[in-house]
């Protein structure tokens, strides 16, 4: 697409901009759509210094961790970390307390964010 000049000036005029326009629908449908509970989490924001044990140690605070597995990069050769994992707690409750609980926190001096994984059919 060749750039017209009336397309840079609205770039980069202050009054209009490119960015107010609204969602389409799909993207505002994915951005309000809601994850159903779950017992597994997603964790993002982890450092590339937090092993699976750690995630473990960390999330076992709040209930019995089944499973906790922190994602990494297969193409590297040392297997570095790509900022994101998931644990599995046994139940409901106890998921929703560890999401509650970690949600914001500190772990290996990064900030974490935690959610219901999504199903990976959805994916």
């Amino acid at each position: 697409m060749a750039w017209r000049s009336g397309n840079l000036r609205r770039f980069f005029s202050t009054t209009s901009s490119l960015f107010d326009r609204p969602l389409s629908a799909t993207k505002a449908a994915r951005v309000t759509e809601q994850i159903p509970p779950s017992t597994t989490l997603f964790v993002s924001g982890l450092s590339g210094r937090t092993t699976n044990q750690k995630l473990r140690e960390a999330f076992a605070n709040f209930g019995d961790v089944i499973q906790a597995k922190v994602v990494t990069d297969r193409s590297s050769l040392s297997s570095h970390s790509k900022g994101y994992g998931f644990v599995r707690y046994s139940n409901l409750e106890e998921a929703e307390k560890g999401m509650e609980g970690m949600d914001g926190q500190f772990l290996d001096g990064r900030v974490i964010f935690t959610e219901y994984a999504k199903p990976k059919d959805t994916l």
